[in-house]
């Protein structure tokens, strides 16, 4: 099936609340176009460079949503135009993001990166880090940066009870969130193996490549 078609599919089956960031990391500008002919206009990277070079020449109505690891020597890159950063994972890159928006007379929307997986090579917060950085008086000060919700990924397995768990336990971090940061409404988890189990436990935004654009090419 075409891209076009893939994509129609699924967002018809998503329920009303849950956004759709289609991660296009690694993916041709053609196949992006294509994607952004049916009206979708969220688009996701992993890779700094590669999301500034897709800025560059695409049409300015789309929002890049950065999920992927950061680091903090290049978020001046994206700092123009990126509409949501995923994976914020320390309150240095924090504040590396706050100093930056400043320089764009911008305020720039973004999700803790919760560690929720078994995996060691997944980043993120535990519920302590989250909690003294929440609590602490320099992220009160941080006036150019907008907390806007929780982000995690589960573990890559096919144990569904798992996985389910472990999305659970992202809910219940995210509900005990709101009560330091009430205005947060984004729970971004879910991506194409197990974006359906992540709606059901909560998710309001899911990150789907392979399920739109197909089996990536690394080469």
């Amino acid at each position: 099936m075409s891209i076009e078609t893939n994509l129609k599919n699924i967002i018809q089956t998503l329920p009303i609340g849950v956004g759709l960031v289609a991660v296009s990391k690694t993916k041709t500008n053609k196949s992006i176009l294509e994607a952004y002919s049916t009206g979708h206009r969220v688009f996701g990277e992993n890779k700094i460079q590669e999301m500034v070079q897709k800025w560059e020449i695409l049409p300015k109505d789309i929002q890049w949503h950065m999920i992927g690891h950061v680091q903090r020597n290049k978020v001046k890159y994206m700092a123009q135009f990126v509409s949501l950063i995923h994976g914020v994972d320390s309150l240095k890159l924090l504040k590396e993001i706050n100093k930056q928006a400043k320089k764009h007379n911008r305020v720039i929307d973004c999700l803790f990166q919760v560690h929720i997986a078994e995996e060691d090579t997944k980043f993120g917060l535990d519920k302590t880090e989250l909690k003294d950085i929440i609590h602490s008086e320099e992220f009160q000060q941080l006036g150019n940066i907008k907390i806007v919700g929780l982000m995690g990924m589960a573990t890559f397995t096919s144990d569904t009870s798992k996985v389910e768990r472990e999305f659970k336990h992202l809910k219940s971090i995210f509900d005990t969130s709101k009560v330091s940061l009430p205005n947060i409404s984004v729970l971004s988890m879910g991506m194409s193996g197990d974006y359906q189990i992540a709606i059901k436990e909560g998710s309001t935004m899911v990150r789907l490549g392979s399920s739109i654009f197909g089996t990536r090419n690394y080469s």
